[in-house]
């Protein structure tokens, strides 16, 4: 029975040693988290403002690209509408300038818009063919 006590106190004095080891590492632990915590709340704090002000900067990138697109679909309307109103005047009115420097042209016994002499009857008048005529 002395042989199983002796055991039993060998037993003893070692798990009281593990056991005191086994303290000092989770103390260890428990200060290498606390040094972890206090150096990463201010981070994450840190981390949560930037994001804030990311989402609010987000926000207002969007406002303003809605308020581009509708500038651009504004503009756009007005330059549609520019060229509807203007397009078609503009061109007649240099479709009779064109006209009427041509018609002077002919009763002042000048040149054609392709060089050639222009005869008071016009082309054709006087029994011949004009360039380019394939009518006959």
């Amino acid at each position: 029975m002395l042989v199983a006590t002796a055991a039993a106190a060998c037993a003893v004095v070692g798990l009281l040693v593990a056991v005191a080891a086994l303290r000092r590492e989770v103390a260890r632990v428990a200060a290498v988290a606390d040094e972890l915590r206090r150096r990463t709340v201010p981070l994450v704090a840190d981390a949560h403002r930037v994001v804030d002000q990311a989402a609010t900067e987000m926000e207002r990138v969007g406002a303003v690209l809605d308020t581009t697109e509708s500038v651009h679909a504004t503009v756009d309307q007005a330059s549609r509408l520019a060229y509807r109103a203007f397009a078609n005047p503009v061109v007649k009115v240099l479709a009779v300038r064109a006209g009427a420097a041509s018609g002077v042209r002919r009763l002042a016994g000048g040149r054609g818009p392709d060089g050639a002499a222009v005869t008071a009857g016009g082309p054709g008048a006087n029994g011949t063919a004009a360039p380019g005529d394939r009518s006959r």
